[in-house]
């Protein structure tokens, strides 16, 4: 197939379009290569995928709609997995608008251009966090996800609706992918596993919300892009899925282990818990089993150990 990975030079798209690539795929990249984190990180992974002969990497905004639907006529996709977001829970609480206009009118551009040329299948990624608080643990994609806690997760929560409306309309086949809390190799630096491991490593301080007293479903990105990938084989119509491990695993004890590995503790400055933060996210995959045979295989204990051998080995 040939595949429009969109956020390709990011942490999930990079991982996601090597896997692509490794079982035969012809992948194209879209990336803005924006300064919301070191864009020489996205650059990097930008030289991982140029090392195969069947990627492309075009440097665009999803924000530019006629490039979009010039790219899509000129490429002829046979699916989409559009991962590019301005990502950053807290970031979006103090710029609004600017997530917004990347994750939902950027989202739809791509919606329109794969329309418009006939894509036949779309996968779109979206969050954990469009569950805010929500008292209906594990998380099930049933949940009407109607009170979002911060601009990040309101805009994806649009877009999946969005999404909705375009496959009713026009029989689009959209798969929403949640994702829970993703971590491991090329991760992003403003993630909590990254940001644990600068701490522990070079005594970088961090904070600690709540005494990481808060739950989170961490889901090594290899598990991830299988998930994804399985979502780009199979065009389901229009379907919400949950892409977690589906056992949560308490903060503290994840810093725990990323402070064994290293051999010290990290330098983490305690900090009340952000309104924007919700206190547990838990995935219930048994849908994930049933539409995409989705069956993740890397244990937090074992996702921590490689994400760490990754991290002394490209980042000390």
């Amino acid at each position: 197939m040939k595949i429009l990975v969109t956020g390709a030079a990011g942490f999930i798209g990079s991982n996601l379009a090597e896997k692509l690539l490794k079982r035969g795929d012809t992948v194209v990249g879209l990336d803005n290569f924006n300064d919301y984190y070191d864009p020489a990180k996205k650059r990097a992974n930008e030289a991982r995928l140029n090392a195969y002969p069947a990627f492309r990497m075009v440097e665009d905004d999803i924000r530019h709609r006629q490039a979009m639907f010039d790219l899509f006529e000129n490429e002829k996709f046979d699916a989409v997995a559009h991962l590019a977001a301005m990502a950053g829970v807290r970031n979006a609480v103090k710029y609004p608008d600017l997530y917004v206009e990347v994750d939902l009118n950027g989202s739809q551009h791509l919606m329109d251009a794969a329309r418009a040329t006939g894509v036949g299948n779309f996968v779109l990624a979206s969050t954990s966090s469009v569950y805010g608080n929500t008292k209906q643990i594990p998380f099930v994609e049933t949940d009407p996800c109607d009170r979002p806690l911060q601009p990040y997760a309101a805009a994806k929560r649009a877009a999946e609706i969005l999404a909705y409306t375009y496959h009713y309309l026009f029989q689009q086949n959209i798969t929403v992918v949640r994702f829970f809390t993703v971590y491991g190799p090329n991760g992003r630096p403003d993630m909590m596993a990254y940001l644990v491991a600068e701490s522990a490593a070079k005594g970088v301080q961090i904070p600690l919300y709540d005494n990481g007293q808060m739950w989170r479903d961490w889901t090594y990105v290899e598990d991830i892009t299988d998930g994804v990938a399985a979502a780009i084989d199979r065009p389901l119509g229009y379907e919400i899925i949950n892409l977690g491990r589906g056992e949560p695993t308490l903060l503290a004890d994840f810093v725990g282990y990323i402070e064994e590995l290293a051999g010290r503790k990290a330098n983490v400055v305690s900090k009340p818990r952000l309104s924007a933060d919700f206190v547990k996210n838990n995935a219930d995959i048994s849908k994930a089993r049933r539409l995409l045979g989705y069956n993740p295989q890397v244990s937090v204990r074992e996702g921590v150990a490689r994400f760490w051998e990754w991290y002394a080995a490209n980042c000390l």
